[in-house]
């Protein structure tokens, strides 16, 4: 089992930044990527940047350019992911969830709580 924890979210204005951290631990060592989902009220729950264990990371076109994952290892017991978030927009609100997915004969996702990001115009 892997177990998520996100932190960083809140309210800011336009233009802006924002950073999201996601301790991931428990069953670290089989995560094949790590990512951040966002959903926005009355929309589906989109990916918009992964990671993986290799360090290649992809991004959504709505995003790329602005947001960067990155991801740190410090022991094998844990292991936590990041977003920095720059020149944020209004659409950029909603509710943000860290993904891991393991590949134990087919891919297991875990997720996260969620944080919620607000950007004021």
């Amino acid at each position: 089992q892997v177990q998520l924890v996100e932190s960083g979210g809140g309210l800011v204005q336009a233009g802006g930044s924002l950073r999201l951290s996601c301790a991931a631990s428990g069953s670290i060592f089989s995560i094949i990527s790590m990512g951040w989902f966002r959903q926005a009220p009355g929309k589906q729950r989109e990916l918009i940047a992964r990671i993986t264990s290799g360090g290649l990371a992809n991004y959504a076109d709505s995003v790329k350019g602005r947001f960067t994952i990155s991801t740190i290892s410090r022991d094998n017991a844990k292991n936590t992911v990041y977003l920095q978030m720059n020149s944020l927009k209004p659409e950029d609100t909603a509710v943000y969830y860290c993904n891991a997915q393991r590949a134990l004969g087919s891919l297991i996702n875990s997720w996260g709580q969620g944080t919620q990001v607000t950007v004021s115009s």
